[in-house]
């Protein structure tokens, strides 16, 4: 049984920066990654949603090489505890950018600049970087934390709101961006 084990997110394939020596494109990248591991003794998870999350951004025939090489595998929702300050921070978290969007899109409403597209674009623009980043925005992003807790397992990610709430749940984790070179250790093995 190997002694590693991997949750891997979809941004290590679809982040341009993550993506890097693995490959140009999504598609490239899986197809490199696939090659890389090929022969090594490690487990590599991902959660269904996930996988589907990224054949949004592979043919189908990328996506079963890559279904051969990691396993799909869903957390196990109902056995996983978290303790209840996580929710108190993340709760409080949430209001404090609520507050901060409002704020945002009063501003807005009372700048009576007349070229609505532009400015539109520019609400939405901050709007999206006040309001999402840095947080556990989508049910899977929480579902690849539970998993790498469940199998403590170590998590690849680029996504800083996944990262930040890895940190808060004791979960190990690697950045994306780093991961092809960690891999190359193991190949010298």
């Amino acid at each position: 049984m190997p002694e590693r084990k991997f949750v891997i997110d979809t941004s290590l394939f679809v982040n341009p920066a993550a993506r890097q020596k693995f490959g140009k494109n999504p598609a490239a990248a899986v197809r490199s990654f696939v090659r890389a591991v090929e022969k090594m003794d490690i487990d590599f998870y991902m959660p269904p949603l996930i996988f589907k999350e990224l054949c949004n951004f592979i043919d189908a025939k990328t996506a079963r090489e890559l279904e051969i090489r990691i396993k799909k595998k869903s957390a196990n929702m109902h056995a996983i505890y978290l303790p209840a300050a996580i929710f108190d921070d993340f709760i409080e978290d949430i209001r404090n950018r609520i507050n901060r969007g409002l704020r945002l899109a009063e501003e807005f409403a009372i700048d009576n600049t007349p070229d609505n597209q532009v400015k539109l674009k520019k609400l939405r623009d901050k709007y999206r970087a006040l309001l999402r980043a840095g947080i556990l925005d989508s049910k899977e992003d929480f579902e690849l934390l539970l998993l790498a807790k469940e199998l403590d397992a170590t998590l690849v990610t680029s996504d800083e709101g996944v990262i930040k709430f890895a940190d808060k749940i004791g979960c190990e984790w690697i950045n994306a961006e780093r991961f092809y070179d960690l891999l190359s250790k193991f190949r010298k093995k």
